[in-house]
């Protein structure tokens, strides 16, 4: 099996590489002059389980586009090299939340996107809390993987000394069950009852609104959970909502984390939230601890990842193994 784990991903690479106790495959990326690039495995791939990890969230110094295409072709580059499997790891996946017609003649993004990883051959697609994993699934042709984190979640919140009930809030409708997931994961977790609640959203031409709020939070300390935060308004709208229900405390727990300059603005302004914890699917961006101080938290996706690796390699490995004998045999 080789891991690799492109430029842009480093760290959360070594962070999979260590959580797995094996090494991280070299290789190399080179930039040209006119914008063009390349990149390369330095280690012989052929016959290999070839893993390669690139979250593909934008960045002041690397586009979503630049981010994909590099992965892309690198991807492509293992299989022509005569990589046995290749799995594309992109813990967040760029265009995600494209996935319908919401205007005529709209692209449906995140569709394409499968497209472009088919067509370079690409075995297994693999993701951290995609935005709507059912459309994810059905975009795809090859097999994908999604890895859920409500039980990651449960265990961070479960292990917060607290006297107050706890309750798991959606900031919108469609994370609902993303929502009751996190619920159930941590009442099984607490073997506490968990109470529940949603916020209403709908946006149209870019403007969000909705103030319907469903849920009782009375003086409990509310987690608002979310695949990604960018904007921060849906987070910001649903803290004021809890608060105005009662809630003693209220904390976002977040996926991905996508903060622009003015969320960061917003958040370090407001006492709305009292605690904002990402994963590292994504790397922060060192101002915002300077900005957000102790309320910024994280906690690490390595090990899902590292393990989701592990099973799909012993998986892999044992079907090899059972196919080569009648293969010998014929």
């Amino acid at each position: 099996m080789l891991f690799f784990a492109l430029d842009r991903s480093k760290t959360l690479g070594l962070k999979v590489a260590k959580a797995g106790g094996f090494d991280l495959a070299l290789h190399e990326e080179r930039e040209f002059e006119g914008g063009e690039h390349k990149a390369r495995p330095l280690a012989d791939v052929g016959g290999q389980d070839v893993y390669v990890l690139q979250s593909l969230n934008g960045e002041p110094v690397a586009s979503a586009n630049d981010k994909l295409l590099r992965l892309l072709f690198f991807l492509a580059a293992c299989r022509d090299h005569g990589a046995a499997r290749v799995t594309a790891i992109a813990p967040y996946l760029a265009y995600s939340r494209k996935d319908r017609l919401t205007k005529t003649q709209d692209p449906v993004t995140t569709r394409y996107v499968a497209q472009l990883f088919e067509a370079v051959g690409v075995d297994t697609v693999m993701t951290l809390e995609v935005h709507n994993p059912a459309a994810f699934q059905n975009a795809y042709r090859c097999r994908t993987l999604h890895l859920s984190t409500e039980h990651l979640f449960a265990a961070e919140i479960a292990g917060r000394s607290t006297d107050r009930p706890v309750a798991i809030v959606s900031p919108d409708p469609g994370g609902v069950k993303r929502a009751q997931l996190l619920r159930e994961a941590l009442q099984e977790t607490t073997d506490k009852d968990v109470p529940f609640g949603f916020m209403e959203k709908r946006r149209s031409a870019g403007v969000v609104s909705g103030t319907h709020f469903a849920g009782e939070v009375d003086d409990c300390a509310v987690y608002i959970v979310d695949d990604m935060i960018c904007g921060g308004g849906t987070t910001l709208r649903a803290a004021e909502a809890a608060r105005a229900h009662g809630a003693a405390e209220v904390h976002a727990i977040v996926a991905h984390g996508l903060l622009t300059n003015d969320a960061v603005t917003a958040f370090a302004q407001t006492s709305l939230v009292d605690t904002i914890t990402l994963t590292d699917s994504t790397a922060p961006d060192p101002a915002w601890a300077g900005r957000l101080g102790d309320r910024l938290r994280s906690i690490s996706c390595a090990p899902m990842i590292e393990n989701a690796i592990r099973q799909e390699h012993d998986t892999w490995s044992a079907q090899a193994a059972s196919i080569r004998p009648r293969n010998a045999s014929g």
